[in-house]
């Protein structure tokens, strides 16, 4: 009678545990199937839709490649003190995030900011190269029209990788970092912690590799309270950028899209631009 017991529990959690590994491995392959879904939230815009924002501005159009377009807002205004080139997050598209830039040109700064493909009116197939490949492309037309030494970078959340390769290549002036990680697999490995994500992840945007190598000064923003890209993960960062580089801004309380509405954000920001 025992051993029919103990026959019939082994069947049982050998059933339960197929079921599990099951799921795991379904969950597994939808992360490496769908990452791009996961990781980009673009919206697209019509061809022919018409920006409104508060500032002048010019609607660019560059080609990094025969099937890729990229759509940038070059905003501009009498006597700039400089020009920020801007890396925007996962989500949305130029019409929210043109209106996010006008605190710069607010500021009395040039900005240009673009959105990637698949964003916007953006277009061409995306991949990890393809984002590196676009930013210097920009980074290369900012240069027909402004001195280097004139160039900011600023990047936030997923466009800070983007901007920390931008920098390592090339001499802007000053490189600005909102909500970084450490690198997207990072990320990954502590949200889904009992996956092997570095095997899984077609996009690693190792921010660490670039930023040892930036030249210019760092500055990193990071709320304390970020539920998106966790603070240890911007404090790990810090730790492999040269010391006499970079400045690393807490803000106590701070989540992932609130940090504009902190008195020591604005403060650090009208020190650094001025």
């Amino acid at each position: 009678m025992l051993n029919t017991v103990q026959k019939s529990l082994r069947n049982k959690l050998k059933y339960v545990f197929a079921i599990l590994f099951g799921i795991y491995v379904m969950i597994g392959a939808s992360l490496y199937l769908f990452q791009e879904k996961l990781l980009f939230l673009p919206t697209e815009l019509q061809t022919d839709h018409q920006f409104e924002f508060n500032y002048p501005f010019k609607e660019v159009f560059l080609h990094p490649e025969a099937d890729a377009t990229i759509n940038a807002i070059h905003f501009k205004v009498d006597q700039p003190k400089g020009v920020i080139l801007y890396f925007h997050g996962n989500a949305g598209d130029l019409s929210r995030w043109g209106k996010i830039t006008e605190y710069f040109v607010e500021k009395n700064y040039d900005v240009l900011v673009m959105d990637y493909r698949t964003y916007g009116k953006s277009k061409g197939k995306l991949s990890e190269n393809a984002f590196y490949d676009d930013a210097q492309y920009c980074y290369n037309y900012l240069l027909q029209h402004y001195p280097e030494e004139a160039v900011i970078l600023y990047g936030r959340s997923l466009g800070t990788g983007i901007a920390s390769f931008v920098a390592h290549k090339n001499k802007p002036r000053t490189l600005i970092l909102e909500t970084p990680y450490y690198s997207i697999e990072d990320v990954a490995k502590q949200r889904f912690p009992m996956f092997p994500v570095s095997k899984l992840l077609r996009y690693k945007f190792p921010t660490y590799e670039f930023i040892q190598s930036v030249n210019c000064p760092i500055y990193i923003f990071h709320g304390t309270d970020d539920k998106v890209v966790p603070y240890a993960s911007g404090l790990k960062l810090k730790e492999t950028a040269s010391s006499d580089k970079i400045t690393f801004i807490s803000l106590i309380g701070g989540g992932h899209n609130n940090l504009m509405h902190f008195d020591a954000y604005n403060a650090q920001i009208d020190k650094i631009l001025n």
